[in-house]
């Protein structure tokens, strides 16, 4: 089966390529590296041709409110397009748990944008939407720095392995397209700080983590509720001192 990967260069996207390759999947990574723009629509009548199926896991390069707005809607607007031309019979997007849930954040109100065009676009595809991914939580650590400390939310969190992600996708991929949305989280829940803590200690960083509960997600308040699945959810086998024994 050929499926294209729509950001097949980055995190998720080169993870991805090279798991359904190991399944015997023509496994195709699509991104500006490789002369395929979705934001421009380069290259994506070529690319398409033959596929059976597209994944999209591209990330906007600014997360300022406009251009995520922008890229989001356009990059979807053109490959929906491409892909009902080339006939493609399966459009899977990753998509972020919460997003309709935290309209204050702007790549979230981005992402629930790109969804409403996949559902609304005849392509028949599944919105996987994910929790953030225990591979960032270092960058999250450094948004907090005050100081010589470091302040995070205390509001539940429940992250994923980037691993467990790519191993979902690529079941979602060489399945039937589910035309609805699923949630996928890692398998503990605990207080975003706790999660924070950890990482930080596992890599030998000594400054401390406090827990606030009026600290901002990326500028905008978050609850109990905000980052985490809302309902039934496949939950990924990795814990995360699992992931930390091998980072």
């Amino acid at each position: 089966m050929k499926i294209i990967v729509i950001g097949g260069t980055g995190l998720i996207g080169s993870k991805l390529v090279a798991k359904l390759g190991q399944k015997g999947h023509e496994a195709v990574p699509a991104s500006p590296r490789s002369g395929v723009n979705a934001l421009t629509g380069e290259g994506l009548a070529a690319a398409l041709t033959g596929a059976q199926v597209v994944v999209d896991v591209s990330n906007s390069p600014s997360w300022e409110p406009a251009a995520v707005l922008d890229f989001f809607e356009r990059s979807s607007r053109n490959l929906l397009a491409a892909e009902t031309a080339a006939g493609v019979k399966h459009h899977i997007v990753l998509s972020i748990v919460g997003t309709d849930r935290s309209p204050d954040i702007a790549y979230f109100r981005a992402k629930v944008a790109q969804e409403n065009l996949v559902k609304s676009s005849g392509v028949p595809y599944t919105i996987v939407r994910a929790t953030q991914f225990f591979e960032f939580l270092s960058a999250i650590a450094e948004a907090g720095v005050i100081g010589n400390r470091i302040v995070v939310p205390t509001a539940m969190f429940q992250p994923i392995a980037a691993d467990d992600v790519v191993d979902y996708l690529a079941g979602v991929a060489i399945g039937q397209p589910l035309n609805s949305t699923v949630d996928i989280a890692g398998p503990d829940k605990a207080p975003f700080n706790e999660f924070v803590a950890r990482r930080l200690k596992a890599s030998g960083d000594r400054r401390p983590v406090f827990g606030d509960p009026t600290a901002q997600y990326y500028g905008a308040p978050i609850d109990d509720a905000s980052l985490t699945p809302s309902g039934t959810a496949w939950l990924g086998p990795t814990h995360l001192e699992t992931w930390l024994a091998r980072a």
